[in-house]
């Protein structure tokens, strides 16, 4: 499912235009996207948490050429699905 797709059902479900869904879900995304890029989590009750996790910086090996390299330190985005969810998953 694309963000094109769960605007038109969206649209479908509520009769709001496909115009005026479209301008909600990309501020949500946006809103999600600088919430993150400042740092911060964000938890969506019965849906989940999104997290950002620092990763230290590490020795890795080239398998081609058994090198060794680091591999700087970085943040990186996390999800994880809410008991509710997970329920309705399984």
């Amino acid at each position: 499912m694309t963000k094109a797709d769960i605007v038109e059902l969206i649209a479908e479900k509520t009769g709001f235009t496909v115009k005026d869904v479209k301008i909600v879900v990309e501020q949500c995304l946006t809103e999600i996207k600088d919430c993150l890029a400042e740092g911060n989590h964000l938890e969506i009750r019965g849906f989940g948490t999104f997290k950002v996790k620092n990763h230290k910086a590490r020795k890795a090996r080239n398998p081609k050429t058994n090198e060794e390299v680091m591999v700087p330190a970085r943040k990186k985005a996390v999800f994880k699905v809410s008991k509710e969810l997970n329920n309705i998953l399984y």
